[in-house]
């Protein structure tokens, strides 16, 4: 097809959102004709969603922000199961307190994306538990498990990834599909649901949800996946040296998130730009060409807006201004990482390869060691010469240790 007519389509092709589609033309078509509803599953396998969630929220932003009405399913009922996409092994079985609490952590970050309440194109989130707990096992088989083969089961990538690698798929994890799938014809149902979107890691199921609605009510339902996103090293979004960047305030600072985009490599800028933020294509475009030290404005422009939409404009500005003191002026950032030490240790000293574990800056003593042999450890902004030197109050400067691993990650000890 040419150019989407439709502005939701348009959007997400231009800013690069789109991998695969079961049918362009039809959606573009249904979109030009009004207001449609699609959804996006989550499951709560943890209390927080990670930076690696983002694409799918800002895609359901997007949805909402051209006219349409986005519903949030949050998977209450499949997370009991666990889906097989993408996993070499068995997802740990959570308890149902696990996953209320765990769910209950996940709906605090769309309210910053999404606008919630009762009008047409208010975004809604739902629990599949309401539908999948009450389903009679044989009625569902009989009615709906007769439209699945798995002869065509067996084709899909999160299905044959596994069995090639010789690891055990149970049939609990078999089903998974089969509840996906029938979530999408529940949503049909009770919401004239036209769309369900996810990564591409998702396509097989997704799938499964639009055959099984035009099989059993002949409806006219659509899939969407986006690119499963790594960075132009290699690595998977969602990971930093020091784990999982989460999406939630109470579990990753404000300031490590805003430094997880600060760091983005340089072949990652405009893409990241354009997935999401929601700035201009032209101003991207131009901040992308920015060369040599110049792309690091861009960088923190990244940082900036990404950390506005997801933790808001003071915290956004709250980074900035620590990072700004830190790195341009040699201060200490109020909103450094901060470890607190007890005084005794301090007044004593502590060896500063130990101080660096501790500090949550190096994993082990000897990869402490070894950032001190390499020049890369700093203390108060200067290099550390001797592994043993004991650190301690007498290295304080305006109360804290200013501690430097590499270029980028700080932290600050305090005594406590």
């Amino acid at each position: 097809m040419g150019s989407p007519r439709s502005e939701f389509l348009r959007v997400v092709t231009e800013r690069g959102f789109v991998h695969q589609c079961t049918d362009t033309d039809g959606l573009d078509q249904k979109l030009i004709a009004g207001a449609q509803v699609c959804y996006i599953g989550f499951d709560c396998t943890a209390d927080s969603l990670h930076v690696g969630s983002l694409l799918p929220i800002m895609l359901l932003r997007w949805w909402q922000k051209t006219g349409n009405k986005p519903i949030v399913l949050m998977g209450g009922g499949t997370t009991r199961i666990g889906d097989p996409s993408g996993k070499d092994e068995a997802r740990r079985m959570l308890s149902d307190a696990d996953i209320n609490a765990n769910m209950a952590g996940i709906q605090s970050v769309f309210g910053k994306y999404l606008t919630f309440g009762s009008g047409a194109t208010d975004a809604e989130m739902v629990n599949n538990a309401d539908w999948l707990d009450k389903l009679n096992y044989i009625d569902f088989l009989r009615d709906y498990g007769r439209h699945f083969t798995v002869n065509r089961m067996l084709t899909f990538d999160s299905v044959k990834m596994r069995l090639e690698r010789e690891q055990p798929l149970t049939f609990l994890e078999f089903n998974y599909m089969i509840l996906q799938g029938f979530d999408f014809l529940e949503l049909w149902r009770r919401q004239r649901c036209i769309l369900q979107m996810g990564g591409s890691d998702q396509w097989g199921n997704i799938v499964n949800g639009v055959e099984l609605s035009r099989r059993v009510d002949q409806a006219e339902v659509y899939g969407l996946t986006s690119p499963l996103l790594t960075t132009s090293s290699g690595a998977k979004m969602g990971k930093s040296a020091q784990g999982a960047v989460w999406l939630n305030q109470e579990k990753l600072s404000n300031w490590d998130f805003w430094q997880y985009w600060r760091n983005t490599e340089d072949g990652d800028v405009g893409r990241f730009l354009r997935l999401f933020t929601e700035m201009p294509l032209d101003e991207i475009a131009r901040l992308e060409a920015l060369q040599g030290a110049e792309i690091n404005e861009a960088k923190k422009i990244l940082a900036g807006e990404v950390t506005r939409l997801a933790r808001g404009d003071a915290a956004a500005a709250e980074a900035a201004e620590t990072a700004k003191k830190t790195f341009e002026q040699g201060a200490l950032g109020d909103t450094l990482p901060t470890v607190l030490i007890p005084a005794a240790e301090l007044t004593a000293g502590i060896p500063a390869f130990q101080l660096f574990v501790r500090a949550g800056l190096v994993a082990s003593n000897g990869e402490a060691r070894r950032l001190i042999q390499q020049g890369g450890a700093k203390v108060n902004d200067e290099a550390v010469k001797d592994a043993m030197a004991p650190l301690g109050t007498a290295s304080f400067k305006d109360g804290a240790i200013k501690l430097t691993a590499g270029k980028k990650r700080h932290a600050l000890v305090k005594a406590e």
